[in-house]
């Protein structure tokens, strides 16, 4: 036992101490290259999994260019951000792991610009004096909504939150049972209103809400009428709803605000593509509908983000309540929702120039034509797998369209080497991450959300990763 002992401790001294490897050539060239603090942490941490591999037994001796290897892998690690792009291979357009919508270029350019140095966010060029920032996005939303005004927070739970906080805190709010939606992460309707100190009152069934039993539930103590889209699910069969239009007169007779949680919100209709679940806003709007809440990232391809449109007189109760401040966008927020919006002011070239869109409405026979392309060039670069084409259909995602489904296609891959959960889990931990789902045994690379541009790293990726060890 203490043979055992001194020979591990004798293994254990020839391992370098922190300030030796510093010292070396090796140590010069990281900390000429990357922040002392990383280089040492690397160090340490390297050291310390030799350390264990050593009394383990693992090896017998210390190879220092597997150390130094070892060192620069931790050092890449930690001098880089986690934060990092990825080919979306699932087909699924907005998902909400992967960051749901990605952005236009002109939304990206006028971050950089918005970025780069200082802008009027709050500063009124005309007269010189402290301005809103609500002004730079009000004024399209407006002409593209019909709303009399707008105002965009910074998610739209925040936004439910913030209407509920100023129309009815201490009041009831009055909202199916029905529409008493769970969204991602177990984010729920009645627990962002009782954050928002209203009182909710249900009305209705699971499947059933009359216009009476919203009648019923009104008093004194009503400060809000509230409509929810169902935009993550679906209730079929023995159902009735009652219509925002029928919300709208009830409000009225009674003079109480009437509001609509839309979700996900769009400003293109979806009908000629066969989508008949998805109001778009203006459709909304033109009821009467005092408030509307939807998201920015999901259908209407922005950054994420609250936007709430509707009557003057509540918008403005809006922002003056203290709340506003706290769940406000930021000046990057803002520049991406300006230019997004700027893209709706012509339909035609917001489905083009916005990717959410185009991925959703692009023909099936593009989509098989890349992935016919992808395809090729897989063969070309690997035989360890079996490489086809097939049909498939893919969902909208990010809780949008719950029901809607498009037809796709995808490269169907059946490695040969090695198991198909060892392939994803490859293509997931490597650099670009590729992210793609598992179907009866086979890798699919569905080409709705493999962009043009990302082919060449995906075939790379997928020829280096199909490799057996």
């Amino acid at each position: 036992m203490i043979k055992q002992l001194n020979e591990k401790q004798k293994v254990l001294a020839r391992i370098p101490s922190v300030d030796e490897l510093l010292k070396s050539p090796e140590g010069c060239r990281w900390l000429s290259a990357f922040p002392r603090k990383v280089v040492i942490q690397a160090i340490r941490t390297a050291l310390e999994a030799e350390r264990v591999s050593l009394l383990a037994g693992q090896t017998a001796d210390i190879v220092s260019e597997a150390l130094t290897d070892s060192i620069d892998a931790w050092i890449k690690k930690l001098s880089s951000c986690s934060l990092v792009p990825l080919i979306n291979a699932t087909g699924i357009v907005l998902h909400t792991n992967l960051g749901r919508a990605a952005l236009s270029e002109k939304a990206l350019e006028n971050i950089v610009k918005a970025g780069t140095g200082y802008s009027n966010l709050e500063y009124d060029l005309e007269t010189g004096k402290r301005g809103k920032r609500h002004v730079h996005t009000k004024r399209l939303l407006r002409q593209i909504t019909g709303a009399e005004d707008a105002l965009i927070v910074n998610n739209n739970a925040a936004a439910v939150l913030l209407c509920l906080n100023t129309m009815a805190k201490g009041r009831e709010v009055v909202v199916s049972r029905g529409e008493l939606v769970e969204i991602g992460g177990s984010f729920r309707v009645p627990d962002v209103m009782t954050a928002s100190s209203a009182v909710l009152r249900e009305v209705g069934t699971t499947n059933k809400t009359h216009l009476h039993d919203y009648e019923h539930a009104l008093h004194e103590n009503t400060g809000l009428i509230m409509k929810v889209h169902q935009s993550n699910y679906q209730i079929k069969g023995f159902t009735s709803e009652v219509s925002i239009d029928e919300l709208v007169m009830l409000g009225r007779k009674h003079d109480i605000p009437v509001m609509y949680d839309l979700g996900s919100g769009c400003l293109v209709d979806f009908k000629p593509y066969g989508i008949y679940t998805e109001p778009t806003v203006q459709e909304v709007i033109k009821s009467g509908v005092d408030l509307v809440s939807f998201s920015g990232d999901k259908l209407l391809g922005g950054p994420q983000g609250g936007i709430i449109v509707g009557k003057q007189k509540y918008i403005e109760r809006i922002q003056k309540n203290p709340l506003a401040r706290a769940v406000r966008v930021d000046k990057l927020a803002i520049a991406a929702f300006e230019a997004t919006l700027m893209e709706y002011m012509d339909e035609e070239c917001a489905k083009e120039a916005i990717p959410v869109l185009k991925m959703l409405f692009q023909p099936a026979e593009a989509i098989k034509k890349r992935s016919q392309k992808l395809a090729a060039a897989l063969r070309k670069a690997t035989e360890a797998a079996d490489i086809r084409v097939v049909r498939e259909m893919s969902k909208a995602g990010g809780g949008s369209l719950p029901e809607a489904e498009f037809e796709t296609f995808a490269v169907q891959v059946r490695p040969g080497g090695i198991s198909v959960n060892e392939l994803e889990g490859r293509l997931r931990k490597g650099s670009p991450p590729v992210i793609a789902r598992i179907r009866e045994d086979a890798l699919l690379l569905d080409a709705r959300t493999v962009r043009e541009q990302e082919i060449k790293d995906l075939v790379r990726r997928v020829a280096a990763s199909l490799k057996a060890d």
